[in-house]
């Protein structure tokens, strides 16, 4: 008899997801329900088009088992595969709703679905924990490059390589078993075509704190600055002034927290990026078109975990200033913050 499937729920099916979607599904160890928005009738017309670094470049006609433009309710629908797992892999903006535990929860089995969080950022975890007490929550650190060119249209131009961890409830507090193993059992899905770098990491909070040294710093600048990484490394002042003193400062916040990393470590981050392109950081994408941007878990966290061991972090303390006004910005162009005095604002 046949291994039963993996029912995987994916929100967010843009470049990632939709990668995603396509690795679990030729693995044949699971079945994908997608939730698609703006590129839904798209792809029920005439599937994913993908062009992929590992997978093959003229990818036509691709289609998960399944895909759907609402969040599936488990028990008002009364569907008889509820899901065993939940991928996340829209962008953390925990200051705009719905909240991730908020958009998911009609979805989520207590004690069965376990939720994989592929998002940035730190303390992401921590509403879901308490949402959803019974559920293991799982980090994916995700080091691919997949962007939907068009609707319903994905360039994988560089390689699925992720981290898989289990989330532990509490600081110095070890993950559960069940956890452990769910991070096994997903990382054997996903990676059934055998064709990807798909790891165990242990230490979910190691992993964050170091993607952080790149996205607090690069990302934060990029988006004020609105320049790519290699116009600031030309300059040379952006680094020196900006860059490098955030990414010190990452560095000291995640060492008070527990976490040690090569003294060399923001040297080889600063050159991670080619100098050959233009590229700009998904925060200044967002912010060029107007989007929101995932501050809160990016700057805002690793922010107050360091401040609250003591640790000086005055240019991320700025940097986070400079964002929040920019967020404002585009609440009040979408009717959500009217610039008007409460009572209690002492600048009136």
């Amino acid at each position: 008899m046949s291994e039963r499937k993996a029912q995987v729920l994916i929100v967010g099916v843009g470049g990632v997801g939709a990668m995603a979607a396509y690795a679990l599904e030729i693995g044949g160890k699971a079945e994908v329900t997608a939730v698609l928005r703006s590129n839904y009738n798209a792809v029920a017309e005439r599937g994913f088009k993908i062009d992929s670094i590992e997978h093959g470049h003229d990818i036509k006609g691709f289609r998960p088992s399944y895909t759907r433009k609402t969040i599936p309710d488990v028990a008002q629908e009364q569907l008889q595969k509820p899901f065993d797992f939940i991928l996340v892999t829209t962008k953390n903006i925990p200051d705009i709703p719905p909240t991730v535990a908020d958009l998911i929860a009609p979805a989520v089995t207590p004690g069965k679905t376990v939720i994989v969080l592929s998002q940035n950022g730190l303390n992401i975890e921590k509403p879901l924990l308490a949402r959803f007490p019974s559920n293991s929550i799982l980090s994916s650190i995700s080091l691919i490059a997949a962007t939907e060119t068009a609707h319903g249209e994905i360039l994988h131009d560089d390689k699925d390589a992720q981290y898989i961890s289990p989330f532990a409830a509490g600081p110095g507090v070890a993950p559960s078993e069940a956890s452990v193993a769910a991070a096994h059992r997903y990382i054997e899905i996903y990676n059934a075509c055998g064709k990807l770098n798909i790891m165990y990491e242990p230490d979910a909070q190691m992993a964050r704190w170091r993607k952080l040294v790149y996205n607090a710093s690069f990302n934060s600048v990029a988006a004020v600055l609105r320049m790519d990484t290699a116009r600031m490394r030309a300059s040379r002042h952006v680094i020196d002034d900006l860059v490098k003193p955030i990414m010190k400062e990452i560095v000291a916040a995640a060492g008070a927290a527990g976490y040690t990393f090569p003294e060399d470590l923001p040297e080889k981050v600063i050159r991670v990026d080619p100098t050959d392109t233009a590229f700009k950081p998904s925060m200044c994408q967002d912010v060029e078109k107007g989007n929101f941007m995932e501050i809160e878990n990016i700057v805002g966290e690793p922010l107050r975990e360091g401040e609250a061991r003591g640790v000086s972090m005055p240019t991320l303390r700025t940097m986070y200033g400079l964002l929040k006004g920019l967020q404002l910005q585009v609440k009040e162009a979408r009717g959500m913050w009217e610039p008007k005095f409460e009572e209690d604002n002492p600048y009136k």
